[in-house]
C-alpha cells in the first residue's frame, strides 16, 4: 500500500469525516514544531505513532505521523518489515527509550531493512515510548546518521511526549470526542468545570438543569475511564476535548 498522502498543515482533515477515513500514514512536511526542535538536536526524520484511543495506540500500526521517505515506507510495508524488525519487536514492549544500535548488537537486522536503511538514511533510530499509567499509548522515534548523545537522548526523552501532542493534536481535537462518544452536552458540562465552577454554576451557565449536569459528568467520567471528574477534566484536556 503506497505511503498516503502529505496533510497540509493549513487545511490538514477537513476531507475526513471519521477517523477511519484519515489516511493511516501521514506524510508531515516542514512542520514549525519539528523544525524548531531540529535546531536544538539535529535529526534526519522522525515517526509520532498512536493515538491515545482504543484501537489506534502504539503497535496497532493505525496512526503514525512522519517526515520519512514515502519511499523507504513503501518499500518496508511492502516487505512486510514490521514482522522482522528487531527494533519494532524490543519498541512493543519497552517502558524506556530503546536505542537501535543496542538492539542490533542483540539481534541483527534482516539484510533488506539494513539495505533499505542505508539508502534513505533511515539510521540510528532511537524511540521514546509514552505512557498514561501502565498503557503504553504512542510513541516518538528520531533517526540520524551518527548516534545520539547521552544528554540528547535526555533531552528528547522530555520533549517526547509534547511533540506527540503537538503533532496529533488537530485529529485528536477533531475526533476524540467522536471515538470516545462523548456527547456535546458532556464536552459542555466537563468544560466548564474545568473552569472551577459546580454543578449549580454550570447548570445556570448552561441550558442543562444540576441533574443532568451531573449525569453528563458521570457518564463523561465513565467513557474517559476516569476515576473522578477531576481526573475526567485532565483526561479531557489532555486528549484535547477541552482547552
Amino acid at each position: 500500500m503506497p505511503f498516503s498522502r502529505a496533510l497540509d498543515l493549513a487545511n490538514p482533515l477537513e476531507e475526513a469525516p471519521d477517523l477511519q477515513s484519515l489516511p493511516t500514514r501521514r506524510q508531515v512536511v516542514a512542520h514549525p514544531f519539528v523544525e524548531r526542535l531540529r535546531k536544538a538536536v539535529p535529526f534526519d526524520f522522525f515517526a509520532v505513532s498512536g493515538l491515545d484511543l482504543d484501537g489506534y495506540r502504539f503497535g496497532s500500526g493505525h496512526s503514525i505521523d512522519s517526515d520519512v521517505p514515502p519511499a523507504f515506507l513503501d518499500a518496508y510495508y511492502g516487505d512486510d518489515l514490521l514482522k522482522s524488525d528487531p527494533f519494532v519487536k524490543a519498541s512493543l514492549s519497552a517502558q524506556s527509550v530503546v536505542i537501535e544500535e543496542e538492539v542490533y548488537a542483540k539481534t541483527p537486522p534482516p539484510q533488506r531493512l539494513q539495505y533499505l536503511a542505508r539508502t534513505f538514511g533511515v539510521l540510528n533510530r532511537t524511540l521514546f515510548p509514552l505512557k498514561r499509567g501502565e498503557v503504553v499509548f504512542g510513541a516518538v522515534v528520531f533517526a540520524r546518521a551518527t548516534p545520539f548523545s547521552r544528554e540528547e537522548i535526555d533531552f528528547l526523552g522530555e520533549v517526547a511526549e509534547t511533540m506527540h501532542r503537538v503533532l496529533t493534536h488537530a485529529i485528536m481535537d477533531k475526533f476524540s470526542a467522536q471515538t470516545l462518544k462523548l456527547s456535546e452536552g458532556e464536552i459542555i458540562c466537563l468544560r466548564l468545570a474545568s473552569l472551577g465552577k459546580t454543578t449549580d454554576e454550570i447548570s445556570a451557565s448552561s441550558s442543562y438543569t444540576p441533574d443532568t449536569v451531573n449525569s453528563y459528568i458521570k457518564t463523561a467520567i465513565r467513557k474517559l475511564q476516569a476515576d473522578n471528574r477531576v481526573h475526567a477534566i485532565a483526561e479531557a484536556i489532555r486528549r484535547g476535548l477541552i482547552t
